[in-house]
């Protein structure tokens, strides 16, 4: 079976279908690798032999608006029936975080960061949910569209990666030819009652989420000072995703050659938001001490294509979709005044996004 991605874009009403339609996508274990590709990029947070950068070519490409089943009908898409028989990953199989787990992480974490280890340090978690009879992965990916017109909506499917869908507010880099754009979006507050018939703006944020917005900013800066002296920063400001908000601050850049993207993607990824500072230092102490691994949670995916428009974006509020069963990923950052039982509720506020997928409940679209 060929390997495809659907993405559909930010408030938008049409997709576009990624599709190669021999071989499988190429894989490489490095960002640098891909300058001067073309096609549509699916990203672990950790890259590794088993677990690589893939590159699906766009050996077909059209757009259509979203309906439901409406790809599946073409013949593009797998069934649901068929994403089990073709994609099943028993090899992926892995205890999930309970909150027990979760509670020992945290201790763990804040130890580092009391101890003046870490600045800051993101402790993410997996949950299962399980329906009673299999969803075609193309109608999570209408419902999913239907529910978060703000946000970026990817649905991919290879045989390396498995079934995964997403729903993520935060760009990675998205542009073309010499003008580009990226984003720092930090802090996370859930809006209830009335504030759902707004945007946030009448949050009040805490100091903690300030601190860690501000974090990711300036690496994010320093970032692109290795590639260009010609950035601008706006913000920071409130913005929504589903029903909840973050703070955002949004850079725009000029670049003399797109063709060396894969060289910024590696400077950038993975950013504060979903790793921490110092960079290294809590990557490593993540991939050594995290109760369940991301696999492809907290990566990035979306096209690449340097002239004609490329659109990253952070794997954020996700799902690996394995027949009835939906492993749901969801992190928060935490700093030395972050308690374990605020950011449990944060956690939950985030898986939200993808529970309301798979129940498609009736409620206001956000």
């Amino acid at each position: 079976m060929s390997a495809f991605a659907i993405y559909r874009l930010p408030h938008e009403d049409c997709a576009t279908l990624v599709q190669q339609t021999e071989g499988e996508p190429a894989e490489f274990l490095s960002c640098t690798e891909l300058n001067g590709k073309h096609g549509f990029v699916v990203a672990p947070f950790e890259v590794t032999a088993q677990q690589p950068i893939l590159l699906i070519r766009p050996d077909k490409v059209e757009s259509r608006k979203v309906e439901s089943g409406k790809w599946k009908e073409e013949g593009d898409i797998l069934s649901a029936e068929e994403s089990i028989a073709e994609y099943s990953l028993s090899s992926f199989h892995f205890p999930l975080s309970s909150k027990s787990t979760y509670f020992i992480d945290f201790a763990n974490y804040h130890a580092q960061l009391e101890a003046g280890v870490f600045r800051k340090i993101v402790l993410a978690r997996c949950a299962e949910e399980v329906s009673e009879e299999a969803i075609d992965p193309m109608e999570l990916f209408s419902r999913a569209c239907e529910l978060y017109p703000r946000m970026f909506i990817s649905l991919v499917s290879t045989s390396k990666s498995g079934v995964w869908l997403i729903a993520t507010p935060e760009i990675l880099l998205e542009g073309k030819a010499h003008d580009w754009h990226t984003v720092a979006l930090a802090g996370t507050m859930k809006l209830e009652g009335d504030s759902l018939m707004g945007e946030g703006e009448k949050v009040t944020w805490a100091t903690k989420d300030i601190q860690e917005q501000r974090i990711v900013t300036t690496y994010i800066a320093e970032c692109l000072e290795q590639f260009t002296g010609d950035f601008h920063e706006e913000g920071p400001r409130t913005v929504r995703a589903a029903n909840l908000v973050h703070l955002r601050s949004d850079f725009s850049f000029k670049l003399p050659d797109g063709q060396h993207l894969g060289d910024l993607l590696h400077a950038l990824h993975p950013t504060p938001a979903v790793c921490g500072l110092p960079k290294r230092e809590t990557f490593k102490f993540i991939i050594q001490n995290e109760h369940t691994p991301r696999r492809y949670y907290s990566g990035f995916m979306g096209m690449l294509d340097p002239d004609g428009g490329t659109h990253l974006y952070v794997s954020l509020r996700c799902m690996n979709i394995e027949g009835n069963r939906y492993h749901l990923y969801a992190g928060g950052g935490l700093l030395t005044d972050s308690t374990v039982s605020q950011e449990w509720l944060e956690t939950e506020a985030k898986l939200e996004t993808m529970r309301r997928v798979i129940s498609q409940s009736n409620v206001l679209k956000t």
